[in-house]
């Protein structure tokens, strides 16, 4: 009897030895198969990549660069085109990435860094739901600015708390409006914000043929690309900037956080500044086959830290700095999770 048992006991061994060889062979064996099935759907497809903006806006440069250079970082290298869709600040290309685009992959976008927090301020019928979408990740982290025409009368920050500014609006959920009107509110600033504009470069025309006094929120990096001229001949007054302490690029502008009206308003500009951490955001519509959408992930990155495509940054005068899909992901997070009352403060002002 225990000859017996100690025969089957063998037995049951080495039949069940082989056992976990074949159990990590597994796992290899799909991931190779995926691979190979990424691999296939992009070899020879063309991508599209949707911009919120119009051509030459800074959004529009930064997707244009990306594309010059992702094809060779994803599986089957494909190749891309870009397509402009303005409108409603940015919700007209984010909705049709969310409800209208292919779910396949074969189609990325950059919308506005302010669009993701919608859902949470009740502004807008709202179709989309941020947590959703296949985060690729953001080209940089950005800081803002205010400035005025070296005509104005307002050239510092203390001036624009006793004298008007007339600044450009380019959408109802555009940053350009409702950063302004809210530090308006939160810093005791007096920006008067003037629609119609279609984006903030034509706003710069404007505001270099006299029609406005500056600019109430403009990206540092776009400022710098665009417009290196103004900086080196002095021809606009840097008002405050949107970053937290100081930076080293701009010694003595100082900054808005620190002239917040209350510890609340504090709270709540530093809710509404959030999305600069998500500088220039990209992504892809939801639902998207999780080989594929972890392959565009590794190569957005990949092309980030790519030698010619920080050389090609450099020419054009471009800031980089890689942002992780799990950043934007962890900031999206952490906005939900703010309090009632930040919440309802940023609310209050938005719907003044």
């Amino acid at each position: 009897m225990l000859r017996s048992f100690a025969l089957l006991t063998a037995l049951a061994a080495v039949s069940i030895a082989p056992a976990p060889a074949r159990a990590q062979a597994a796992p290899t064996q799909a991931a190779a198969t995926q691979a190979e099935n990424v691999e296939a759907f992009y070899k020879g497809r063309q991508m599209t990549m949707l911009v919120y903006t119009a051509a030459g806006s800074t959004y529009d440069v930064y997707a244009r660069l990306l594309v010059r250079h992702m094809g060779r970082h994803i599986p089957g290298n494909p190749n891309f085109i870009v397509q402009n869709m303005p409108g409603a600040g940015g919700l007209k290309a984010t909705d049709y990435l969310y409800n209208i685009a292919p779910k396949d992959g074969s189609y990325l976008g950059t919308i506005s860094r302010g669009i993701p927090f919608e859902p949470l301020l009740d502004r807008h019928e709202i179709r989309f739901e941020p947590e959703k979408f296949t985060w690729l990740g953001s080209m940089n982290r950005e800081f803002a600015l205010a400035i005025s025409w070296h005509t104005s009368k307002v050239k510092t920050l203390a001036d624009l708390k006793t004298q008007e500014l007339l600044i450009p609006g380019t959408g109802a959920g555009a940053d350009s409006e409702i950063i302004p009107k809210a530090i308006n509110s939160l810093a005791g600033t007096k920006m008067k914000v003037i629609t119609g504009y279609r984006n903030t470069t034509d706003a710069a025309l404007a505001m270099e043929r006299g029609e406005l006094d500056g600019i109430g929120y403009w990206s540092w990096s776009a400022i710098v690309a665009a417009h290196p001229d103004w900086l080196r001949d002095k021809k606009i007054n840097l008002l405050f900037h949107t970053a937290t302490g100081t930076r080293p690029e701009i010694p003595g502008v100082p900054a808005i956080r620190d002239n917040a009206q209350s510890e609340l308003d504090g709270r709540a500009l530093d809710f509404l500044l959030a999305r600069e951490i998500i500088g220039r955001p990209f992504l892809a519509p939801p639902g998207i086959p999780p080989a594929r959408a972890e392959a565009l992930r590794r190569a957005f990155e990949a092309t980030m830290k790519d030698p010619e495509f920080l050389k090609d940054a450099e020419r054009s005068k471009i800031d980089i700095e890689l942002v992780t899909a799990r950043e934007v992901e962890d900031v999206l997070k952490t906005a939900a999770k703010a309090p009632r009352d930040v919440i309802e403060r940023v609310k209050s002002l938005l719907t003044n």
